[in-house]
């Protein structure tokens, strides 16, 4: 239950991360000694990718010569969702700001629909790439163990960000 709890507030602080609806107290704090504000924003990021990294590590019980092996596809695999998931937030924040400014014309809509297709299909692309080095980098169980870790994650967040942004006016 606890687990489920986490995953929860890691995909709404991802979505907050997304959509550009930040918590108020999570915008910007002033550190001690008067220095530039820090962004609070960075912090949450990194939190929330140590606790999908807290996750995986839990349920993927990996071995030392496993994790190995593991760890930097996972992180290599991360930096490239990381791009995918920065067109997905630039494609929301527009969305977002057109429809705040009721500003969301037809050809501006047609433009997101474009984008948004074309997230999904290199998300795909990326990720048929990385099955082949995941199972090199594993055994099968574990590797399909992982994929589905993963899978589960982005469907969590894609149902969020489903529930969260506002339906075209």
């Amino acid at each position: 239950m606890r687990e489920k709890t986490l995953r929860r507030l890691m995909l709404a602080g991802l979505v907050a991360l997304f959509t550009g609806f930040v918590p108020p107290g999570w915008a910007q704090t002033k550190p001690a000694g008067g220095e530039k504000p820090a962004n609070n924003l960075e912090t949450v990021h990194e939190k929330l990718k140590a606790e999908k990294k807290s996750i995986i590590t839990k349920y993927m019980e990996l071995t030392d010569a496993e994790a190995k092996n593991f760890w930097p596809v996972y992180e290599d695999y991360q930096k490239d969702l990381q791009k995918i998931n920065e067109r997905l937030q630039a494609m929301l924040q527009s969305y977002a700001a057109d429809y705040r400014n009721k500003s969301l014309t037809d050809e501006k809509a047609k433009k997101l629909l474009d984008e948004w297709i074309a997230i999904e299909q290199d998300e795909m692309k990326q990720r048929k790439a990385f099955v082949p080095k995941i199972v090199k980098a594993l055994p099968a169980k574990k590797a399909a163990r992982y994929l589905q870790i993963e899978n589960e994650y982005r469907m969590l967040l894609k149902y969020d960000l489903a529930a969260t942004v506002p339906l075209v006016q």
